[in-house]
């Protein structure tokens, strides 16, 4: 009643014993070439207050370059290749995929931003797709102020 050993493939030895079977697992031998690393990109769409000019977008690319934390550090991203470029109206942050940022921190640096700019009463941010954000107007409607007289 010994074990008998059966490999079927590199990653995995199996021993039977009796009627009990145990698993263990190995390291992968072969290692694969790095292959191209994948980013992730975030936008941050500001159409309609820059369009108004209520938004200043330098700014805003600059208030985001200053704050944005990599590995819990500011002023971290030139070293982890996190890239914040800016059009006329976006603004797009392009991570590395293994890195893992955060898209609820570019959320909340964009709130922070325009509570600082006092626009915090006035625009939201609001999750446009699976990578972008967009900063809209609140919709204000208006009741009839005769109907609340009666």
């Amino acid at each position: 009643m010994g074990w008998t050993r059966c490999e079927v493939d590199t990653h995995h030895e199996f021993a039977f014993f009796s009627n009990l079977i145990a698993i263990k697992s190995f390291p992968s031998q072969a290692k694969s070439k790095s292959a191209k690393k994948s980013t992730v990109k975030f936008v941050v769409d500001c159409t309609a207050p820059v369009d108004d000019k209520v938004l200043d977008i330098a700014s805003f690319e600059k208030y985001l370059n200053e704050r944005i934390k990599v590995e819990g550090k500011t002023g971290n991203l030139s070293q982890c290749n996190v890239v914040i470029s800016r059009d006329r109206t976006k603004i797009t942050v392009a991570s590395p995929q293994d890195l893992g940022f955060s898209k609820r921190q570019l959320k909340y640096l964009s709130k922070r931003y325009l509570k600082k700019q006092q626009l915090r009463d006035y625009l939201r941010v609001i999750a446009a797709s699976k990578n972008s954000y967009e900063l809209k107007y609140y919709q204000i409607t208006a009741g009839d102020e005769d109907e609340a007289e009666e």
